[in-house]
């Protein structure tokens, strides 16, 4: 593997990180005069959690990730560890109608974030072992399955659904790479699909978020002036005090791109981040980012979160193991796969549902598994050049021997 690759990857990163500050600095302004009288009290907490990231990704990097197939221990004890953490959300007081907090004073700490990181990891060490037993059902499907349920289920509980999708999407990847027959996988991912849709109908919050999408689908794909149908709902003035608070954030993130057109308001001028778009600085932050900056802006955030993804599939392919080429696809794909959920939300092809923006928005908990997927990545990528080197040194000198001779 190239040496080239990993740069790119590492340019492509921090060009996310230093659009995502900038882009922050201005979303956040208004809420933090709002709720904290300080404009720069989320950009300060950010660059502190900024800080600790890549702390964290420098150590994951230069620590060798074959440590977790190799001491197995190491990856039970990680898997333990957000397990428990995961159980005990249910200690805590809800909010916003979900336990998915553990508060420690001015701290708190996401352990759905660390299920994604841990299913990956997880999965990948169990399929890595099990070698040619993937494709037998047990072994290959069952188990790791499994795996992936306990956590899914956990955060499911809380209930956090985006967080559930990416974890079982994250983990069925890995499985499927790793060799999972078709046949044996797609029993689990039925049961899992069922299973989210029932828990899905009998929360009534949550479909009273997506009853608005639905209805425009409805109206999309309905015959006979179907087209017509759907643009004029599209255009309609709707009454913004009878809308369903997750309609009126989608709204309001479609004005913002609207009014930002193709070159933008200009950094500091967006106009829905003064409480009209309350998720401003977090799930809704790219929409302040598209009225500021405009299209280009738009375009750029989506051409980097693929080269991120293309790099790491490309890092994948040359890695110097299975178990690295399946890390590094679980943890790209983590990103990536938030990426796009983010942007289609905001741009209203998905449902409304409450999922960062990887690099942008605020938040620590998502920033740090975001910098230790990112150092996984840069691990396999490492230490795959590093076996290269070697191996082409041992090739030398094996052929200097040989002339000695």
């Amino acid at each position: 593997m190239r040496k080239s690759a990993l740069y790119a990857l590492g340019l492509v990163v921090a060009t996310l990180v230093a659009l995502g500050l900038v882009v922050l600095s201005s979303a956040s302004e208004a809420n933090g005069v709002r709720l904290h009288n300080d404009a720069y009290f989320f950009m300060k907490r950010q660059a502190a959690y900024l800080v600790a990231g890549i702390v964290v990704a420098v150590a994951v990097a230069f620590f060798n990730y074959r440590q977790w197939r190799e001491h197995g221990v190491l990856t039970v004890l990680f898997y333990l560890l957000v397990v428990a953490l995961l159980g005990a959300v249910f200690l805590f007081p809800a909010i916003n109608g979900s336990q998915r907090w553990l508060s420690c004073g001015p701290l708190r700490l996401q352990p759905s974030e660390l299920a994604k990181l841990a299913a990956v990891i997880a999965v990948a060490v169990w399929m890595d072992k099990a070698g040619w037993r993937v494709e037998l059902f047990r072994r290959g499907a069952l188990c790791p399955a499994l795996i992936i349920a306990v956590l899914a289920a956990l955060v499911l509980k809380e209930p956090d659904f985006g967080s559930t999708m990416v974890v079982g999407a994250a983990g069925f990847l890995v499985m499927f790479v790793a060799g999972t027959r078709l046949l044996h996988l797609l029993p689990f991912i039925g049961a899992g699909v069922i299973g989210f849709i029932v828990m899905l109908s009998l929360n009534a919050n949550r479909m009273r978020r997506l009853a608005p999408y639905l209805n425009k689908l409805l109206a999309l794909f309905n015959g006979g002036g179907g087209e017509a149908a759907a643009a004029s709902a599209a255009h309609a003035a709707p009454s913004l005090a009878t809308m369903d608070p997750a309609e009126y954030q989608a709204y309001m993130a479609r004005v913002a791109i609207q009014n930002g057109g193709i070159w933008g308001l200009g950094l500091g001028e967006s106009m829905q981040k003064h409480a009209y778009l309350p998720e401003a600085h977090t799930d809704f932050i790219f929409a302040v980012g598209a009225e500021e900056l405009g299209l280009f802006f738009s375009i750029a955030v989506i051409a980097l979160f693929a080269a991120f993804f293309a790099l790491s599939i490309y890092i994948a392919r040359h890695a110097a193991d299975r178990f690295g080429r399946f890390l590094v696809l679980g943890m790209s794909f983590i990103i990536f796969f938030q990426a796009m959920f983010n942007l289609g939300v905001v741009c209203e092809a998905m449902p409304t549902k409450g999922m960062a923006l990887p690099f942008f928005s605020y938040g620590g908990t998502n920033l740090l598994s975001a910098f230790f997927a990112v150092g996984t990545i840069f691990s396999v990528g490492l230490h795959s050049v590093q076996d290269r080197k070697r191996q082409v040194l041992a090739r030398v000198v094996a052929r200097g021997r040989s002339d000695g001779r």
